[in-house]
């Protein structure tokens, strides 16, 4: 089966600077005053209308962001904020966001400011070697974070998290994708022992599917959609430390529903758009047909190390006719 991801005309990311005071005009900073590789394509950028730097007179309110105490005392003592935001088509990605984000940790040191990202939910760092933005893109490098939730009614037993065999409370999505025109991702179900398995797992596959998507959407810069196949194989080569090659199954997911007949509540990810708008805003990731076995045991078997024979996983591609057929 396929899965129709439109693509939007624009992108737009935003970046957050909160500072104690301003000691200059921040618009003639920005891009003249950029330094380093991202110059050229903040200057350019700017001419362009891609790139935007606004200054308010008012303290930054968050909403949805993770701090630490540290950063919420310099939050709590700041007077003003400046936004850095870009603005542009899908195939301009990652250059752009990677000049904004330039342009913004330039701001932030010069400002001794403190420099949020709203969409990770998260500060980011920059002191020491994270001083400046990084010549080459990954997704590693805080473009993405995780929402790790546990569902109230948890089925394993407190005495016991680790009886995988019963416990199926966990959720992680992230957060992140979006910025690229991709749906979030999520894993739902899986044992609460598991968090760094699934968290890794889905590092892996968004690694993934974010490679696959850049590479299409510079080759087809007028795409207004893309069809992508609801089954993904990853390779050694996908993942960081190698790894047996195993397939993943991708699903359409509604994060405000859940799974049918789950008990229990979740505080729910708001991803957007609003549900029922026709647009694919996550997906859940899971184990390809053919894969016999729980959730738990097909997250396991995907962090095998080359050496490990697999002999309790029956993984079947699926049927090559039904996938030219989808």
């Amino acid at each position: 089966m396929k899965i129709t991801l439109p693509l939007p005309g624009t992108m737009t990311s935003l970046f957050v600077i909160a500072m104690e005071q301003v000691p200059f005009d921040v618009e003639s900073f920005v891009p003249w005053r950029i330094t380093g590789p991202y110059k050229r394509t903040a200057i350019s950028s700017a001419a362009n209308g891609m790139l935007a730097v606004t200054h308010y007179t008012t303290p930054w309110k968050p909403a949805g962001v993770s701090l630490s105490d540290d950063e919420r005392r310099r939050l709590r003592r700041t007077k003003h904020h400046v936004v850095v935001s870009s603005t542009a088509p899908p195939h301009k990605l990652p250059s752009v966001i990677q000049a904004a984000r330039a342009a913004a940790r330039a701001l932030t040191r010069e400002c001794d400011g403190l420099l949020i990202d709203p969409l990770i939910g998260s500060a980011i760092l920059t002191c020491g070697r994270c001083a400046g933005e990084p010549t080459l893109f990954h997704l590693d490098d805080d473009w993405l974070s995780w929402d790790v939730q546990v569902h109230d009614a948890a089925t394993c037993p407190p005495w016991n998290p680790a009886d995988l065999g019963v416990c199926d409370c966990l959720r992680v999505t992230s957060r992140g994708l979006r910025r690229f025109a991709l749906p979030e991702i999520t894993l739902d179900g899986a044992a609460c022992a598991h968090n760094l398995c699934a968290t890794n797992l889905l590092r892996t596959v968004a690694n993934r599917l974010l490679t696959d998507h850049l590479a299409y959407i510079t080759t087809h810069p007028e795409a207004t959609n893309r069809k992508i196949d609801d089954f993904l194989l990853i390779q050694p080569s996908d993942q960081p430390d190698g790894g047996l090659p195993f397939g993943v199954g991708l699903t359409p997911y509604d994060t405000e529903m859940g799974e049918l007949g789950r008990t229990g509540s979740i505080r729910r990810l708001k991803i957007g758009p609003t549900p029922g708008t026709g647009q694919v805003t996550c997906l859940k990731v899971g184990p390809p047909p053919g894969f016999t076995g729980s959730l738990n045991d097909w997250l396991c078997a995907t962090q095998a190390s080359p050496n490990t024979t697999l002999t309790s996983v029956d993984f079947r591609p699926p049927d090559l006719a039904q996938v030219l057929a989808a």
